[in-house]
């Protein structure tokens, strides 16, 4: 069986691909952080290489022996915008620098295609950037926002649908792709199987067109068998939130450079999409499935 490196394995996405990953016949290494809990594997053998991505000599422990290397982990906020460049463009880098002739996979973000919007954006775009430099077979998928089990971010979301309403920015006609995890990890696994073109991709449901924030309300109002009212809320009050949120302890999601990105009006999926099957879950469908999922775990 051949074996694969993987980073990230901890995060929301990690536990999805290392999953996929074992379905699709691979042996797994991953690299976790020693402050950090396992995560929980299902039933799936993997190797343990303890360290991070500022760790040279883990790095090297990781990707020796490999036949591939899946790079999902980075940072999505951070207190100072040298902390994104430290993990997410300068880990990348280090990474791929030790793995130099064998297949690497980039998870990136949409967010690369817009760098002046944030700091996390441009490290993204940086951390493409380096991986775009190696001789090898390489690929970077940028996804649209993902949600599904496990998913702590969009919680709040689906709380506020729960109680009948949803707050979107206040910008008409913006346009968003959406991804369920599970297709993510899926189409990520698929894509190191098949014999991909090195370059950049995208990757979202395959609903055309993408959806509106009207268009989640509904799905979300759909899922908990009542009607979810949207509710616009201006750049500036939301600039405000974020102000606020600056002044408490640790790094915030919500911060002036993360509402640039919520105003962006176009964070559709372009050409050249990432081949592959077509997706298991539509927004209705996945919705409904994240939902039943937070309730089985207490969640909502």
């Amino acid at each position: 069986m051949p074996k694969v490196a993987v980073t990230g394995a901890t995060g929301f996405v990690g536990p999805h691909l290392v999953a996929a990953l074992a379905r699709h016949g691979w042996k797994l290494r991953l690299l976790i952080r020693r402050w950090t809990p396992l995560p929980s594997l299902a039933g799936v053998e993997a190797e343990i290489v303890w360290g991070d991505l500022s760790d040279e000599a883990s790095l090297e422990a990781l990707v020796t022996g490999a036949d591939a290397v899946v790079h999902a982990a980075g940072l999505i906020k951070a207190r100072r915008p040298i902390d994104f460049d430290r993990v997410n463009r300068d880990g990348t880098a280090r990474l791929s620098a030790l793995a130099p002739d064998m297949p690497f996979l980039l998870l990136s973000s949409l967010a690369a295609r817009e760098p002046q919007l944030s700091s996390y954006a441009a490290s993204k775009r940086a951390a493409e950037e380096e991986v775009a430099r190696r001789s090898g077979r390489w690929l970077a998928v940028r996804a649209p926002a993902v949600y599904g089990p496990g998913d702590r971010e969009t919680l709040a979301y689906f709380k506020m649908a729960k109680n009948g309403f949803a707050l979107q920015p206040d910008r008409p006609g913006a346009r968003l792709s959406l991804i369920h995890v599970e297709d993510l990890a899926e189409g990520l696994a698929l894509a190191l199987d098949r014999p991909v073109p090195s370059g950049m991709y995208e990757i979202d449901d395959g609903h055309l067109g993408a959806y509106g924030h009207a268009d989640m309300a509904a799905a979300a109002g759909e899922a908990f068998g009542r009607p979810v009212r949207t509710i616009r809320v201006g750049q500036g009050l939301m600039s405000g939130v974020a102000f606020l949120n600056s002044l408490r302890p640790g790094p915030q999601i919500l911060t002036s450079e993360k509402v640039r990105e919520l105003f962006h009006p176009d964070w559709t999926v372009h050409e050249p999409r990432l081949p592959g099957d077509p997706v298991r879950y539509g927004l209705q469908e996945g919705f409904r499935h994240t939902i039943l999922w937070y309730r089985r775990h207490g969640w909502l």
